[in-house]
């Protein structure tokens, strides 16, 4: 027979949160992998009903059938259930709920909770990296073939406008011309930079303080940028253009989606935020410390069948735009073995990006 106190000593070292409920719903025991993912003391918890720390974002439906379970010992399990600790973070979890029955003693719930949202992250950013790896040498393979003949075709058309006898003709020459040089620019675009990186130190409040001004010119007054910084962030080593570039295309798009929105109700508004993360992964790589940069708009939002593309070259939601911007920019975060990640609602759109802040490429 198992020790008593061996026993307490596996449930308090667990990584899975497991909580203990009696037949009147409140709480008789957490473990305290359940104090820190519900974000509560054992001593403040035990004997308070469990809706008051257990509160999924899908409203009573879930404590209603955990009461019947109590009832029927019916045990049940939920997956990707969505739970709000604090009445504001929301985390993601799997959780079984099953029925202690003991003889002469009123029966309670043995509630076991696994946090997945790290690992639906995770498992998110690989599919991304991956996605982008494979269209980013797609595109370039395609921008190549798309250069090789623009030479010629340019060449030509220079020839034939010199051999015309007719000046007015020269006006479709030049047509060819011109578009070719489009063409040529959006080619290279499509390849990225040819240079390799001037790594220095770089103090990421210059860069934003960059950006903001060139957007405040071309903004022209019509949408007000908030300003939101941890000023004792630590430099981190990187290109600062490249950094500009990236967060100037993530910007310059929140200030088209707000210009073209005839349905905008509050004043446009961009906040641009740093924090620091610590003990943050990236991919499959955990960090100690972490640089988040946050673009936050209240436009339209991006629409839902666009947001899980929005990286890939080509992909757009504006009849104006080259769908470049962001997978030049997720390019250069990628670079500093970061990554940029996009939530987005009618009247919220968050692009996130993550630097790392260690020893190493891209960190101090």
């Amino acid at each position: 027979m198992l020790n008593p106190s061996f026993c307490k000593r596996v449930l308090e070292n667990l990584s899975t949160a497991v909580i203990v409920v009696d037949n009147t719903m409140c709480l008789a025991y957490l473990n305290p992998s359940a104090e820190m993912l519900l974000a509560v003391s054992r001593s403040r918890a035990v004997g308070q009903p469990l809706a008051q720390f257990f509160i999924d974002c899908e409203g009573d439906a879930p404590i209603q059938k955990m009461a019947q379970t109590l009832q029927t010992a019916h045990p049940f399990t939920k997956r990707e259930a969505h739970l709000r600790v604090n009445g504001i973070q929301e985390v993601i979890v799997d959780y079984a709920v099953t029925a202690l029955l003991t003889p002469n003693h009123p029966p309670e719930l043995l509630i076991e909770i696994q946090q997945i949202d790290r690992l639906l992250r995770i498992s998110r950013e690989e599919a991304i990296v991956s996605n982008h790896q494979v269209t980013k040498q797609l595109v370039r393979g395609v921008a190549h073939e798309i250069k090789n003949p623009l030479g010629g075709i340019r060449g030509a058309a220079q020839l034939l406008a010199r051999a015309l006898p007719d000046n007015n003709l020269k006006e479709y020459t030049q047509i060819i011309i011109e578009e070719a040089d489009r063409l040529r620019n959006l080619a290279d675009r499509m390849l990225g930079a040819r240079k390799l990186p001037d790594l220095q130190a770089v103090n990421i409040h210059e860069c934003l303080e960059r950006v903001r001004s060139l957007i405040l010119v071309e903004a022209e007054g019509r949408v007000n940028i908030v300003r939101d910084y941890d000023l004792s962030l630590p430099e981190l080593t990187a290109d600062p253009d490249q950094l500009i570039q990236a967060i100037l295309n993530i910007t310059s798009n929140a200030l088209q989606a707000l210009s073209e929105n005839k349905n905008q109700r509050e004043a446009p508004c961009i906040t641009l935020k740093t924090r620091a993360q610590r003990q943050f992964t990236i991919g499959v790589v955990r960090h100690r410390l972490v640089l988040r940069i946050d673009i936050i708009d209240n436009g339209p939002g991006i629409p839902a069948h666009l947001i899980d593309t929005i990286f890939y070259p080509m992909v757009t939601g504006r009849a104006s735009g080259t769908g470049l911007g962001l997978a030049i920019s997720q390019d250069i975060i990628n670079v500093y073995h970061g990554m940029i990640e996009c939530e987005s609602q009618v009247g919220q759109t968050t692009f996130s990006i993550f630097l790392p802040l260690e020893n190493g490429y891209g960190g101090k």
